[in-house]
């Protein structure tokens, strides 16, 4: 598929922007004003829910806005082929409670007509970016560059249609040895030469911690200009009799390091930070909205400091 068989659609805004000026104090400079990313949450661990009852859990655990999946599967908060009567139900829902829908999660990857249309209807609710779905290795066997081939020529035509749209498309690094994107370096070279404005990384640290080790700070950097958003989420390796096993934990109790938020503030990323919840012991109802603020405090603390 082509950009010129594609049907153009661009998606416009209007943004008014107003900027108050205080003069310092003689005696003292100006303090530069703290960094703020928006605060979101993935809805996997609710996707049960109806569109207003969802606003209100994002209100009362205290988010900026959300990540809603748009894919096929039992995560997912909207069925693709509900997109273009749901997604704007959602984003309606958010906005009576002053939430953004900030990001819209996929299964895109090589772009068909369905795909399209989950771009054009996230473009056309004024959502700004897609998380994209996910390209595997062959499990025995085959040419590894291959794939990641195949990924950079699917990235291609993504970024094309999102230069379109006005939406920016994030491929998420994720861990394990079918993932294309696992050892971030197979995504820096599936990204190269394409338009970070129209394609670039959901960076998520727990994951390339996982895969990375000692090395997240290298990878971080690796990919820092092409950071879309930031996923995070914590886990520790627990000793069992079948060996090391990975365990999704809250944020704090695990090896995810501050350090990496502290990193993060001193780059130029403003995008929005992703909290994922893997673990199993986050609950429901009222045990569940107590948890996800208690990581929701974890990573604020984790930013102020």
């Amino acid at each position: 598929m082509t950009t010129s068989t594609r049907r153009r659609f661009l998606a416009s805004s209007a943004v008014g922007l107003a900027a108050a000026t205080v003069a310092p104090a003689p005696a003292r400079a100006a303090e530069p004003a703290p960094r703020r990313f928006p605060l979101i949450g993935f809805t996997k661990p609710f996707a049960t829910l109806s569109f207003a009852e969802t606003a209100d859990v994002v209100a009362e655990v205290g988010w900026d806005g959300v990540e809603v999946a748009v894919r096929d599967g039992n995560a997912t908060h909207i069925a693709p082929d509900r997109v273009e009567d749901d997604l704007p139900r959602m984003v309606e829902a958010l906005e009576k409670r002053g939430k953004d829908l900030a990001i819209v999660t996929t299964s895109v990857v090589m772009l068909d007509a369905a795909g399209e249309r989950v771009l054009k209807t996230a473009a056309a609710a004024g959502i700004p970016r897609v998380r994209l779905g996910f390209l595997r290795y062959p499990r025995q066997g085959g040419d590894p560059l291959k794939q990641v081939g195949e990924l950079h020529a699917a990235l291609a035509d993504v970024a094309a249609a999102c230069r379109d749209l006005g939406l920016q498309a994030g491929y998420q690094n994720h861990s394990g040895a079918e993932y294309v994107g696992a050892a971030v370096w197979d995504l820096h070279e599936a990204l190269r030469d394409l338009d970070a404005r129209q394609v670039g990384a959901c960076f998520d640290i727990a994951h390339a911690t996982v895969e990375g080790g000692l090395a997240w700070p290298l990878h971080a950097r690796l990919m820092a200009d092409r950071f879309v958003a930031i996923f995070c989420k914590d886990f520790f390796w627990e000793k069992t009799d079948a060996g090391q096993k990975l365990r999704w934990c809250p944020l704090g109790e695990g090896v995810v390091q501050r350090s990496f938020f502290d990193w993060l503030k001193t780059t130029s990323f403003t995008g929005p930070i992703s909290q994922h919840h893997e673990y199993g012991s986050l609950g429901t109802g009222p045990a569940m909205v107590a948890q996800l603020k208690r990581d929701l405090d974890q990573l604020r603390g984790w930013l102020d400091g």
